[in-house]
């Protein structure tokens, strides 16, 4: 139930970064369930892959690379969705992860309160 309750809220936070930032672009609500899948399965499966890879990098500039990783998976993800999810330069992609990110650390904060007072 908490999976489908934060895949549903994800989305959520997809469409309110494109009413808020005119660089991401998302159709429909099913194109935003779809692409808050995209880049749950990225950021689960590619991520940890590229943040290994580049831990030089990352310690070099104090973590702040990892704001690149984070553009990275959402420019891929709108690249594999097609029609539905775009964003239109990998600038916009920065600004538009930083938005999903502190909305989604937000639902994160919002859903353990909720679902741990049970």
């Amino acid at each position: 139930m908490r999976l489908i309750l934060k895949w549903l809220l994800s989305a959520a936070a997809l469409l309110t970064v494109a009413y808020l930032y005119s660089g991401v672009e998302v159709k429909s609500f099913t194109a935003a369930l779809i692409a808050a899948f995209v880049i749950g399965l990225l950021n689960t499966v590619v991520r940890p892959i590229l943040v290994v890879l580049t831990l030089p990098v990352t310690l070099v500039t104090l973590g702040l690379f990892l704001f690149i990783i984070n553009a990275a998976m959402f420019w891929a993800a709108a690249h594999l969705m097609g029609d539905g999810f775009g964003v239109r330069s990998f600038g916009a992609a920065l600004i538009g992860s930083l938005i999903y990110s502190v909305l989604s650390m937000i639902i994160d904060s919002a859903l353990e309160a909720l679902l741990s007072k049970k």
